[in-house]
Protein backbone atom coordinates (compact mmCIF):
# COMPACT_ATOMS: atom_id res chain seq x y z
CA UNK A 1 0.00 0.00 0.00
CA UNK A 2 1.40 3.49 -1.05
CA UNK A 3 1.10 6.34 1.86
CA UNK A 4 0.67 10.07 0.56
CA UNK A 5 1.30 13.22 2.55
CA UNK A 6 -1.71 15.18 4.01
CA UNK A 7 -0.61 18.31 3.37
CA UNK A 8 1.92 19.71 5.97
CA UNK A 9 -0.12 17.70 8.65
CA UNK A 10 2.74 15.17 9.41
CA UNK A 11 0.44 12.21 8.67
CA UNK A 12 0.67 9.90 6.17
CA UNK A 13 -2.74 8.63 4.52
CA UNK A 14 -3.00 5.52 2.13
CA UNK A 15 -3.49 5.97 -1.49
CA UNK A 16 -7.14 4.05 -0.71
CA UNK A 17 -9.41 5.88 1.63
CA UNK A 18 -12.32 3.77 2.80
CA UNK A 19 -15.78 5.45 2.27
CA UNK A 20 -18.47 4.84 4.45
CA UNK A 21 -21.55 6.20 3.37
CA UNK A 22 -23.20 2.93 3.12
CA UNK A 23 -23.40 1.96 6.59
CA UNK A 24 -26.70 2.24 8.47
CA UNK A 25 -28.56 2.20 4.77
CA UNK A 26 -26.89 -0.57 2.68
CA UNK A 27 -24.45 -2.22 5.31
CA UNK A 28 -25.72 -3.58 8.83
CA UNK A 29 -23.03 -3.00 12.04
CA UNK A 30 -21.92 -6.39 11.71
CA UNK A 31 -20.92 -5.65 7.64
CA UNK A 32 -19.79 -2.41 8.45
CA UNK A 33 -17.05 -3.87 11.31
CA UNK A 34 -16.13 -6.49 8.85
CA UNK A 35 -15.29 -3.94 5.84
CA UNK A 36 -13.29 -1.96 8.22
CA UNK A 37 -11.21 -5.20 8.99
CA UNK A 38 -10.48 -6.15 5.26
CA UNK A 39 -9.72 -2.74 4.50
CA UNK A 40 -6.97 -2.06 7.65
CA UNK A 41 -5.78 -5.63 6.88
CA UNK A 42 -5.09 -4.63 3.15
CA UNK A 43 -3.30 -1.73 4.94
CA UNK A 44 -5.38 1.16 4.61
CA UNK A 45 -5.14 3.76 7.47
CA UNK A 46 -7.47 6.12 6.12
CA UNK A 47 -11.38 6.18 6.92
CA UNK A 48 -13.50 9.39 5.50
CA UNK A 49 -17.33 9.66 6.52
CA UNK A 50 -19.59 12.43 7.67
CA UNK A 51 -22.16 13.44 10.01
CA UNK A 52 -25.04 12.97 7.86
CA UNK A 53 -24.59 9.72 6.59
CA UNK A 54 -25.84 7.39 5.68
CA UNK A 55 -26.63 8.28 2.40
CA UNK A 56 -29.15 9.25 1.17
CA UNK A 57 -29.24 11.00 4.00
CA UNK A 58 -32.47 11.30 6.68
CA UNK A 59 -33.88 11.43 10.00
CA UNK A 60 -33.84 8.04 10.18
CA UNK A 61 -30.49 6.72 9.71
CA UNK A 62 -28.38 9.97 9.82
CA UNK A 63 -25.67 9.49 12.34
CA UNK A 64 -25.38 5.62 11.93
CA UNK A 65 -22.14 5.88 10.18
CA UNK A 66 -20.39 7.14 12.42
CA UNK A 67 -21.88 5.18 15.13
CA UNK A 68 -20.70 1.87 13.59
CA UNK A 69 -17.13 3.03 12.88
CA UNK A 70 -17.50 4.27 17.01
CA UNK A 71 -17.96 0.45 18.22
CA UNK A 72 -15.41 -0.47 15.62
CA UNK A 73 -12.88 1.81 16.72
CA UNK A 74 -13.90 0.78 20.29
CA UNK A 75 -13.48 -2.66 19.91
CA UNK A 76 -10.90 -2.98 16.93
CA UNK A 77 -7.18 -4.34 17.50
CA UNK A 78 -5.96 -1.42 15.38
CA UNK A 79 -4.53 1.49 17.53
CA UNK A 80 -6.41 4.40 17.22
CA UNK A 81 -3.17 6.28 16.30
CA UNK A 82 -2.74 4.46 13.44
CA UNK A 83 -5.91 5.39 12.18
CA UNK A 84 -6.84 8.32 10.44
CA UNK A 85 -10.24 9.22 10.83
CA UNK A 86 -11.44 11.74 8.55
CA UNK A 87 -15.10 13.33 9.10
CA UNK A 88 -17.79 16.46 7.99
CA UNK A 89 -20.08 18.90 8.92
CA UNK A 90 -22.64 19.44 6.58
CA UNK A 91 -23.28 23.06 4.78
CA UNK A 92 -27.20 24.74 5.05
CA UNK A 93 -29.85 22.40 3.59
CA UNK A 94 -33.26 22.90 3.64
CA UNK A 95 -33.98 19.35 3.49
CA UNK A 96 -32.00 18.48 6.45
CA UNK A 97 -33.87 20.92 9.52
CA UNK A 98 -33.63 17.57 11.69
CA UNK A 99 -30.04 18.62 12.05
CA UNK A 100 -29.58 21.35 14.64
CA UNK A 101 -32.88 22.84 13.09
CA UNK A 102 -31.52 23.30 9.44
CA UNK A 103 -27.94 23.26 9.92
CA UNK A 104 -24.98 26.65 9.35
CA UNK A 105 -21.95 26.79 9.23
CA UNK A 106 -21.10 29.25 12.00
CA UNK A 107 -19.34 28.50 15.61
CA UNK A 108 -22.46 27.05 17.42
CA UNK A 109 -23.51 24.94 14.62
CA UNK A 110 -19.97 23.52 13.74
CA UNK A 111 -19.10 23.30 17.91
CA UNK A 112 -22.12 21.27 18.33
CA UNK A 113 -21.70 19.23 15.02
CA UNK A 114 -18.14 18.35 16.03
CA UNK A 115 -18.71 17.03 19.63
CA UNK A 116 -21.75 14.45 18.13
CA UNK A 117 -19.18 13.12 15.85
CA UNK A 118 -16.45 12.81 18.18
CA UNK A 119 -19.58 10.74 20.60
CA UNK A 120 -20.72 8.94 17.99
CA UNK A 121 -17.07 7.75 16.86
CA UNK A 122 -16.18 7.35 20.45
CA UNK A 123 -12.54 9.30 19.92
CA UNK A 124 -11.34 12.29 21.58
CA UNK A 125 -10.31 14.30 18.15
CA UNK A 126 -10.64 13.79 14.86
CA UNK A 127 -7.62 13.50 12.63
CA UNK A 128 -9.36 15.60 9.93
CA UNK A 129 -12.27 17.57 9.81
CA UNK A 130 -13.87 19.17 6.69
CA UNK A 131 -16.60 21.46 5.25
CA UNK A 132 -19.10 19.17 3.47
CA UNK A 133 -20.06 22.00 1.14
CA UNK A 134 -20.08 25.42 1.22
CA UNK A 135 -22.26 28.18 3.03
CA UNK A 136 -22.38 30.66 0.31
CA UNK A 137 -24.59 30.20 -3.20
CA UNK A 138 -22.11 28.50 -5.78
CA UNK A 139 -21.64 25.12 -7.37
CA UNK A 140 -21.43 21.96 -6.15
CA UNK A 141 -22.75 18.81 -6.86
CA UNK A 142 -23.03 18.57 -10.65
CA UNK A 143 -24.59 22.38 -11.08
CA UNK A 144 -23.70 23.94 -14.06
CA UNK A 145 -24.59 27.92 -15.58
CA UNK A 146 -22.94 29.40 -12.47
CA UNK A 147 -25.41 32.31 -11.27
CA UNK A 148 -23.99 34.78 -8.88
CA UNK A 149 -26.45 35.52 -5.81
CA UNK A 150 -25.83 37.83 -2.97
CA UNK A 151 -26.99 36.41 0.07
CA UNK A 152 -26.89 38.63 3.00
CA UNK A 153 -27.73 35.55 5.26
CA UNK A 154 -24.64 33.64 4.35
CA UNK A 155 -22.36 32.99 7.26
CA UNK A 156 -19.05 34.64 5.78
CA UNK A 157 -16.44 32.22 4.93
CA UNK A 158 -14.24 34.39 7.59
CA UNK A 159 -16.60 32.84 10.56
CA UNK A 160 -16.42 29.26 9.34
CA UNK A 161 -12.86 29.38 9.35
CA UNK A 162 -12.51 31.06 12.69
CA UNK A 163 -14.45 28.34 14.20
CA UNK A 164 -12.70 25.74 12.26
CA UNK A 165 -9.51 27.48 13.85
CA UNK A 166 -10.60 26.74 17.67
CA UNK A 167 -11.41 23.21 17.08
CA UNK A 168 -7.76 22.75 15.75
CA UNK A 169 -6.79 25.03 18.80
CA UNK A 170 -9.12 22.54 21.58
CA UNK A 171 -7.07 19.64 19.91
CA UNK A 172 -10.64 18.45 19.11
CA UNK A 173 -9.61 18.53 15.04
CA UNK A 174 -6.00 17.78 14.15
CA UNK A 175 -6.27 19.32 10.11
CA UNK A 176 -9.15 20.57 8.09
CA UNK A 177 -10.40 20.35 5.13
CA UNK A 178 -12.43 21.27 2.31
CA UNK A 179 -15.25 19.08 0.35
CA UNK A 180 -17.17 19.87 -2.47
CA UNK A 181 -15.30 23.82 -3.27
CA UNK A 182 -14.68 25.58 -5.84
CA UNK A 183 -11.06 27.13 -6.73
CA UNK A 184 -12.82 30.77 -5.43
CA UNK A 185 -13.38 29.14 -2.07
CA UNK A 186 -10.11 27.67 -1.61
CA UNK A 187 -8.13 30.47 -2.23
CA UNK A 188 -10.35 32.32 0.07
CA UNK A 189 -9.36 29.37 3.12
CA UNK A 190 -5.61 29.86 1.81
CA UNK A 191 -5.92 33.62 2.15
CA UNK A 192 -7.45 33.64 5.78
CA UNK A 193 -4.79 30.84 7.15
CA UNK A 194 -1.80 33.65 5.58
CA UNK A 195 -3.51 36.70 7.54
CA UNK A 196 -4.00 35.39 10.43
CA UNK A 197 -1.07 32.73 10.44
CA UNK A 198 -3.74 29.76 11.74
CA UNK A 199 -3.56 26.32 10.11
CA UNK A 200 -4.04 25.59 6.55
CA UNK A 201 -6.26 23.46 4.96
CA UNK A 202 -4.42 20.21 3.43
CA UNK A 203 -7.04 18.69 1.32
CA UNK A 204 -9.95 19.15 -1.22
CA UNK A 205 -12.62 16.70 -1.22
CA UNK A 206 -14.37 16.99 -4.59
CA UNK A 207 -15.49 14.53 -6.92
CA UNK A 208 -13.15 12.89 -9.58
CA UNK A 209 -13.47 9.93 -11.86
CA UNK A 210 -13.18 9.34 -15.68
CA UNK A 211 -16.90 10.73 -16.33
CA UNK A 212 -15.42 13.73 -14.49
CA UNK A 213 -12.09 15.23 -14.96
CA UNK A 214 -13.10 18.49 -13.88
CA UNK A 215 -11.04 18.81 -11.05
CA UNK A 216 -8.29 19.10 -13.47
CA UNK A 217 -9.20 22.87 -14.48
CA UNK A 218 -8.02 25.24 -11.76
CA UNK A 219 -8.00 23.31 -8.81
CA UNK A 220 -5.38 20.63 -9.91
CA UNK A 221 -2.62 23.30 -10.18
CA UNK A 222 -4.15 24.89 -6.60
CA UNK A 223 -3.86 21.04 -4.96
CA UNK A 224 0.31 20.73 -5.80
CA UNK A 225 0.89 23.77 -5.67
CA UNK A 226 -0.72 24.64 -1.89
CA UNK A 227 -0.09 21.10 -0.55
CA UNK A 228 -4.10 20.92 -0.50
CA UNK A 229 -4.39 17.32 -1.81
CA UNK A 230 -7.26 15.92 -3.92
CA UNK A 231 -9.55 13.27 -2.01
CA UNK A 232 -11.63 11.89 -5.02
CA UNK A 233 -14.95 10.71 -3.94
CA UNK A 234 -17.31 8.81 -6.66
CA UNK A 235 -14.26 7.17 -8.17
CA UNK A 236 -16.25 5.36 -9.87
CA UNK A 237 -19.18 7.43 -11.00
CA UNK A 238 -21.74 5.88 -8.69
CA UNK A 239 -20.63 2.41 -9.87
CA UNK A 240 -21.08 3.16 -13.41
CA UNK A 241 -17.54 2.56 -14.00
CA UNK A 242 -17.41 -0.69 -13.20
CA UNK A 243 -19.73 -1.74 -16.16
CA UNK A 244 -22.42 -3.81 -13.80
CA UNK A 245 -25.35 -0.88 -14.84
CA UNK A 246 -24.71 -1.56 -19.14
CA UNK A 247 -27.68 -3.53 -19.30
CA UNK A 248 -29.69 -2.41 -16.76
CA UNK A 249 -29.88 -1.59 -12.84
CA UNK A 250 -29.43 -4.50 -10.78
CA UNK A 251 -32.02 -5.45 -8.44
CA UNK A 252 -30.73 -3.72 -5.06
CA UNK A 253 -27.84 -1.98 -6.89
CA UNK A 254 -27.48 2.21 -5.29
CA UNK A 255 -29.32 3.01 -8.77
CA UNK A 256 -31.94 1.09 -9.27
CA UNK A 257 -32.84 1.73 -5.29
CA UNK A 258 -32.88 5.35 -5.45
CA UNK A 259 -33.10 6.63 -9.75
CA UNK A 260 -32.57 10.03 -8.80
CA UNK A 261 -28.84 9.50 -8.63
CA UNK A 262 -28.55 10.40 -12.33
CA UNK A 263 -25.40 12.34 -12.54
CA UNK A 264 -23.68 9.72 -14.24
CA UNK A 265 -26.22 7.91 -15.82
CA UNK A 266 -26.67 10.39 -19.11
CA UNK A 267 -26.57 9.21 -22.48
CA UNK A 268 -22.73 10.99 -23.00
CA UNK A 269 -22.00 8.77 -19.98
CA UNK A 270 -23.23 5.71 -21.16
CA UNK A 271 -21.00 6.27 -23.83
CA UNK A 272 -17.94 7.05 -22.95
CA UNK A 273 -18.51 4.61 -19.99
CA UNK A 274 -18.79 1.80 -22.53
CA UNK A 275 -15.81 2.71 -24.54
CA UNK A 276 -13.60 2.78 -20.80
CA UNK A 277 -15.05 -0.93 -20.08
CA UNK A 278 -14.06 -2.41 -23.61
CA UNK A 279 -10.58 -0.46 -23.20
CA UNK A 280 -10.25 -2.21 -19.34
CA UNK A 281 -10.86 -5.66 -20.93
CA UNK A 282 -8.36 -5.21 -23.36
CA UNK A 283 -5.70 -4.69 -21.03
CA UNK A 284 -7.25 -7.79 -18.78
CA UNK A 285 -8.28 -5.40 -15.91
CA UNK A 286 -11.29 -5.18 -14.29
CA UNK A 287 -13.27 -2.02 -15.19
CA UNK A 288 -13.04 -0.73 -11.45
CA UNK A 289 -9.65 -1.57 -11.47
CA UNK A 290 -8.76 0.64 -14.03
CA UNK A 291 -10.75 3.27 -12.81
CA UNK A 292 -9.21 3.47 -9.50
CA UNK A 293 -5.96 2.91 -10.54
CA UNK A 294 -6.13 5.91 -13.05
CA UNK A 295 -6.90 8.61 -10.19
CA UNK A 296 -4.31 7.15 -7.84
CA UNK A 297 -1.45 7.48 -10.86
CA UNK A 298 -2.41 11.46 -10.93
CA UNK A 299 0.35 13.53 -8.92
CA UNK A 300 -2.47 15.91 -7.03
CA UNK A 301 -4.25 12.86 -5.69
CA UNK A 302 -3.87 12.12 -2.28
CA UNK A 303 -6.05 9.27 -1.75
CA UNK A 304 -9.25 7.81 -3.59
CA UNK A 305 -12.22 7.06 -1.47
CA UNK A 306 -13.95 3.92 -2.26
CA UNK A 307 -16.74 2.73 -0.77
CA UNK A 308 -18.47 -1.07 -1.52
CA UNK A 309 -20.95 -3.08 -0.34
CA UNK A 310 -19.89 -6.41 -0.68
CA UNK A 311 -16.09 -7.81 0.82
CA UNK A 312 -15.70 -8.82 -2.46
CA UNK A 313 -16.47 -5.89 -3.98
CA UNK A 314 -14.11 -3.98 -1.44
CA UNK A 315 -11.21 -6.61 -2.26
CA UNK A 316 -11.59 -5.91 -5.92
CA UNK A 317 -11.32 -2.39 -5.28
CA UNK A 318 -8.21 -2.80 -2.97
CA UNK A 319 -6.16 -4.25 -5.43
CA UNK A 320 -6.41 -1.22 -7.72
CA UNK A 321 -3.50 0.33 -4.91
CA UNK A 322 -1.02 -2.63 -6.38
CA UNK A 323 -1.78 -1.92 -10.03
CA UNK A 324 0.32 1.15 -12.20
CA UNK A 325 -1.32 1.43 -15.37
CA UNK A 326 1.17 1.32 -18.69
CA UNK A 327 1.71 4.77 -20.63
CA UNK A 328 0.02 3.52 -23.45
CA UNK A 329 -3.42 2.50 -21.50
CA UNK A 330 -3.13 6.07 -20.29
CA UNK A 331 -2.86 7.98 -23.72
CA UNK A 332 -5.81 5.71 -24.84
CA UNK A 333 -7.73 6.85 -21.69
CA UNK A 334 -7.34 10.17 -22.70
CA UNK A 335 -7.99 9.95 -26.17
CA UNK A 336 -11.81 8.46 -24.75
CA UNK A 337 -11.97 11.65 -22.89
CA UNK A 338 -10.73 13.98 -25.75
CA UNK A 339 -13.66 12.61 -28.07
CA UNK A 340 -16.26 12.61 -24.96
CA UNK A 341 -15.17 15.16 -22.24
CA UNK A 342 -16.60 15.11 -18.72
CA UNK A 343 -19.89 14.07 -19.94
CA UNK A 344 -20.96 14.14 -16.38
CA UNK A 345 -19.60 17.20 -14.77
Amino acid sequence: MEFRPLGDTGLDVSVVCLGTMTFGEQNTEAEAHQQLDCAFDFGVNFIDTAEMYSAPSCARTQGLTEQYIGTWIASSRVPRDRMVVATKVVGPSESMDYLRGGPRLNAKHINQAIDDSLRRLQTDYIDLYQVHWPERNTNYFGQLGYRFEDDEDTIPIEETYEALCRLVESGKARAIGMSNETPWGVAEYLRLSRESSGPRIVSIQNPYNLLNRTFEVGLAEMAIRERCGLLAYSPLGFGVLTGKYQRGRPRGSRLQRWNYFSRYSNPQAKAATDKYVALSRQYDLTPAQMALSFIQQQPFVTSAIIGATTIEQLQENLESANLELPHQLLREIDAVHEAQPNPAP
